[in-house]
Order: C-alpha cells, then sequence, then structure tokens
C-alpha cells in the first residue's frame, strides 16, 4: 500500500501551497512512507487525479484541487478530511494504516460509529 499524495508544484493559490506543505510535512514528520505527485509538471499525473477523485467528492463547478490523497488507487480525501482525522488522532486509520506501538496518532476512526 502506497500513500499518494497529489500536489500542485506551481500553484498560485496560498491556501492551496499551505495545505500541500501541511500534508506532507506531516507525513514526513510522522516517517510515513508516501508518493507525491505533481499535477502541475505531469499531465498523466493530472488526468489520473482527476479521473479517480469520486463524484461525491467534487466541486460543485471545476475540477478537484489538491492537495488529495489515495492508498494505492483507494481515494481517502482532500485536506479538509485529512485535517478532520489529525484534529481526531485518526491519521493512520484514516490512510488506511497500521498505527505504529504507542503512537498517537493511533486508530480512534476505526472504533467510532457513524
Amino acid at each position: 500500500m502506497v500513500i499518494k499524495v497529489y500536489i500542485a508544484s506551481s500553484s498560485g493559490s496560498t491556501a492551496i501551497k499551505k495545505q500541500q506543505q501541511d500534508v506532507l510535512g506531516f507525513l514526513e514528520a510522522n516517517k510515513i512512507e508516501f508518493e507525491e505527485k505533481d499535477i502541475a509538471a505531469n499531465e498523466e499525473n493530472r488526468k489520473w487525479m482527476r479521473e479517480n477523485v469520486p463524484e461525491e467528492s467534487r466541486p460543485p463547478s471545476g475540477n478537484p484541487l489538491p492537495p488529495r490523497l489515495f492508498n494505492d488507487s483507494r481515494y481517502l480525501g482532500d485536506y479538509d478530511a485529512f485535517f478532520e482525522a489529525r484534529e481526531n488522532n485518526a491519521v493512520y486509520a484514516f490512510l488506511g494504516l497500521t498505527a505504529p506501538p504507542g503512537s498517537k496518532v493511533g486508530e480512534h476512526l476505526l472504533t467510532v460509529s457513524p
């Protein structure tokens, strides 16, 4: 299982840049392996991301914007979903990964009923 983070290296949006830095920085700090996929420099990455974001997760108009997270080809969510999982100490569950022993960012999400 590979976590893939779709980003835009040349985004003109300060908000998108900050969100991308937040996601990547968190993954790096917690030693969570991931692949960074740049949709600005690679048309195939852009096309793949846009085709694989589920309809219910798309904006009402326009294309889905980065950052977007996937576990292999399974869509995980956007920055807001990642941020919520982090706030609830459920990032590993959100990512579909097993939390390392003693991790503060555990699997809380798996035990919460809807």
